[in-house]
């Protein structure tokens, strides 16, 4: 699985959530925490990075 997005606001969460299950995109939800805060992080599948992109933004997943 390959990082996708980060959040730690709620309702971010369920929104990016909503959008991924729309297009069906499988994902996973990693919670992690810090000291500073407790942070969200959205998996999924390298294979799946362009449609999660898609789903999310409406642009196509470039690799830097």
């Amino acid at each position: 699985m390959a990082r996708f997005y980060d959040t730690t606001n709620n309702s971010d969460l369920e929104r990016v959530e909503g959008l991924l299950k729309k297009s069906g995109v499988v994902y996973t939800l990693r919670v992690l925490e810090d000291d500073m805060a407790l942070l969200k992080e959205i998996q999924v599948a390298e294979e799946d990075l362009n449609a999660a992109e898609k789903a999310v933004e409406g642009t196509s997943y470039r690799d830097n």
